[in-house]
């Protein structure tokens, strides 16, 4: 199978399973959510109303397609399907197994979080093109979020490349394979770098205590408000993608992705994802929301700052262990 046949058959096979499991994703956060609030969530559509998704999409799809009057129509409906396709696209370079990837790229990190940091303009040509004023004061604070947050985050997911030497995703992998999941090794770098790539994963997907952007009580639903039907379920799509996405990779970078006690494989790396993708659910039903002065005070007092120390720290770690080899 030569390299193109191999990244096209990879491609469509992980992205498939990633929408599966973000689809499926929306039942569990629905059940989980009515857990924690003595409810019972979905019922009667399917056993455990597992099928609660499939009427929900039959419901979309039957909604009419809702065009507001002064919007841009090539823009407006430009930006739903845009949003999901950037997020599977970072998707390519992340490893599941040695040989379950699309694309083992030298550079593989760079690409993953340039194409990671596009998703911002989808969701502001959503709330420009909407020519909806909730819509758009949504999408100028998506759009704030986005690029300070997107700082830090690049900056925690520099320690495991510095630890690493290498900005491919799979030597990153074999290197903690060999030695220790980066997240522990060398205790205290590693971990804080986790938690900043952690919470600015969060920030980035708008999820709570990060959703200042769809803040119904200010913005109705922000980008969202004026979009229907099967836009609005890419848009919503978009976002539980990106989670799972931000699972894999820190997955990968942070918890040594398909190694593991016993026997490494596929299996690691998927309970690995999940276990973080479920972290992420229970952060959102167990917090409040940020005001947008302490979310912005957050990244630039307290997360970029201590992200830069932890690149010099993890720089000087690799030049001490060199210097004494």
């Amino acid at each position: 199978m030569t390299p193109l046949v191999h990244g096209a058959v990879w491609g469509v096979v992980i992205a498939t399973v990633l929408v599966t499991v973000a689809v499926f994703s929306i039942w569990f956060e629905r059940k989980f959510a009515a857990r924690m609030q003595t409810r019972y969530g979905p019922t009667l559509v399917g056993p455990a109303g597992l099928l609660q998704i499939v009427a929900d999409a039959l419901k979309m799809m039957q909604k009419e397609d809702i065009l507001p009057q002064k919007a841009d129509p090539m823009l407006f409906r430009l930006a739903p399907p845009c949003a999901v396709i950037f997020t599977l696209a970072a998707a390519a370079v992340i490893p599941f197994d040695e040989d379950v990837l699309a694309a083992d790229l030298d550079i593989g990190v760079l690409f993953l979080l340039a194409v990671g940091g596009l998703v911002v303009f989808p969701v502001w040509v959503a709330g420009w093109a909407s020519n909806n004023k909730y819509a758009l004061l949504g999408a100028m604070r998506a759009v704030a979020q986005g690029i300070a947050y997107e700082i830090p985050l690049v900056l925690s997911a520099m320690v495991p490349v510095v630890l690493a030497q290498s900005m491919r995703l799979s030597d990153i992998i074999s290197v903690q394979a060999e030695t220790h999941w980066f997240v522990f090794w060398p205790l205290g770098p590693g971990l804080i770098a986790f938690v900043i790539f952690f919470i600015c994963s969060l920030a980035e997907a708008n999820r709570i205590p990060f959703d200042i952007p769809e803040a119904e009580s200010e913005l109705v639903a922000g980008v969202t408000t004026e979009y229907a039907g099967m836009r609005f379920g890419l848009l919503q799509m978009a976002e539980y993608l990106h989670t799972l996405i931000a699972s894999a990779v820190a997955a990968a970078i942070f918890f040594g992705g398909w190694d593991g006690p016993f026997a490494s494989g596929l299996h690691w790396m998927v309970l690995k994802t999940l276990v973080l993708f479920f972290m992420i659910f229970w952060i959102r039903w167990s917090l409040v929301r940020f005001r947008s002065d302490q979310l912005m005070a957050l990244c630039w007092k307290y997360l970029l700052p201590l992200s830069l120390v932890l690149v010099m720290l993890s720089a000087l770690f690799v030049y001490v262990r060199a210097m004494d080899a």
